[in-house]
């Protein structure tokens, strides 16, 4: 049972309102940010009206603001407007959806200013213009609006979309639009200075007009595997499944000689459509031997009879351990996981390892340390000698916490098998590298 101490809604209701009244005036004392929530939520409790007008003004203030918004200042940014979305999407729109449906779209309005002057490197701003994006399409139906009044609100948002928070909103609001509608909107964006390739896509599949679409590509575009791919998916939505295959095939040449996921995707979504799954199963595979990606892996050995997935698994790790990039198999077979044949292929390759893949060599050393201590040890000396050689300073608390793991892990192994010792490792190390003091310091500290 929780001590009553402990801070959930319970124990803070039972403090009874006058205190905690007292409490959040004190709270909000210096905190703007919170002294507007708490004015929104007393006009909430008056009505939705009220909470319309406090959030009217609020985003007016928004759009006039200039401060460039850091990432000190993201949470309290991000704080206003989700208090902004949440009375819109709340108390507003259960008492009036056509007045919530318009201030949702005069809050959508603020994204292309706020985008531009925010610092949003995780992605967190422009997640909240997303989320509210996605609450048109049910507020505009609940307020009944016209598709006529539904296109013009549409265009203003996909007129100033620099950032893409809007994307998709073509196809989620398409059936409220109806045929009309969309002409509405055609001609909405043309007199908003006119209509992209990007926009005219979403609209002809809004419609459902195929050779409307396929009239967008010429022959150049369809050779680029993921429009190809776009292509061949919306073709094979559209019941044309042939037609999506032979797409796919012109730009084959293309996606053979880089790396195409998103085409490879497509090209087995069509041929399982085509009810050819052996050959479905033969890309698979080619797709796996060239990538070595574990999904592509696990999705052929589920295709398999029983017990053939055995040998097949057994051939995909052979297949792995021979690939010509020894990075890319250390890391399938550490994520499979096969550990022993991770660990011999860590030896085999001992002199191979670049120590600049810290986000594959850190993670695949600690699978490895268990049971296969050397194997661990060399790829923790590769990230060591990387950050002493390369002079990352930032790098050197890992790197000092690197060889302190390699210390303990020599205490583990019986047999260097050619690999220099730790000991040995470590005098060469202050010898090359006695230049790094600050190194050597974190190390003995």
């Amino acid at each position: 049972m929780a001590s009553r101490r402990t801070l959930n809604a319970d124990n803070l209701a039972a403090l009874g309102a006058p205190a905690l009244a007292e409490l959040l005036l004190e709270v909000s004392r210096g905190s703007a940010v919170i002294q507007r929530r708490l004015r929104l939520a007393l006009a909430a409790a008056e009505g939705g009206e009220n909470a319309a007008r406090e959030v009217r003004k609020r985003l007016a203030a928004i759009a006039r603001a200039t401060t460039v918004v850091d990432s000190r200042k993201r949470k309290a940014l991000l704080a206003d407007l989700e208090a902004q979305h949440r009375a819109i999407s709340g108390p507003i729109a259960e008492s009036d959806p056509a007045l919530a449906f318009a201030l949702l779209v005069r809050f959508l309005q603020l994204a292309d200013g706020v985008l531009a002057r925010s610092s949003d490197t995780t992605g967190v701003v422009i997640g909240v213009f997303r989320r509210a994006a996605a609450d048109l399409e049910p507020m505009a139906r609940a307020a009944r609006i016209t598709p006529q009044a539904l296109a013009q609100s549409l265009a203003e948002l996909l007129a100033e979309n620099g950032c893409g928070p809007f994307d998709g909103l073509i196809a989620r609001l398409a059936p409220l639009l109806g045929e009309e509608g969309l002409h509405q909107l055609e001609n909405a964006l043309l007199e908003r200075g006119g209509i992209d390739r990007h926009l005219w896509e979403q609209i002809a599949e809004a419609r459902g007009d195929v050779e409307a679409y396929l009239a967008l590509f010429d022959d150049r575009q369809l050779s680029w595997p993921d429009t190809a791919a776009a292509v061949a998916l919306h073709l094979l939505r559209a019941g044309r499944a042939e037609q999506a295959l032979a797409v796919l095939e012109r730009a084959a040449p293309a996606a053979a000689r880089l790396s195409a996921p998103v085409w490879d995707d497509a090209r087995l979504a069509v041929l399982e459509a085509l009810g050819r799954p052996e050959e479905a199963q033969r890309h698979r595979w080619q797709c796996f031997c060239r990538t070595l990606a574990i999904p592509r892996l696990r999705a052929y050995l589920q295709r398999l009879d029983d017990f053939a997935d055995v040998e097949a698994e057994a051939e995909a790790l052979a297949v792995a351990e021979g690939h010509p990039q020894p990075l890319l198999a250390l890391q399938f077979l550490v994520g499979w996981p096969a550990l022993a044949r991770a660990a011999r292929h860590v030896l085999a390759h001992a002199r191979a390892w670049d120590g600049d893949a810290y986000e594959i060599l850190a993670p695949a050393a600690e699978r490895l340390s268990a049971g296969h201590p050397l194997a661990a040890t060399v790829l923790l000396r590769s990230l060591v000698v990387f950050a002493l050689a390369s002079g990352r300073s930032q790098r050197f608390r890992h790197a000092a916490g690197h060889l302190r793991a390699c210390e303990l892990l020599d205490a583990r192994i019986d047999d260097w098998q050619g690999v220099e010792s730790h000991a040995s490792f470590v005098g060469r190390l202050r010898e090359d590298f006695a230049t790094s003091r600050s190194f050597w310091r974190l190390l003995e500290r």
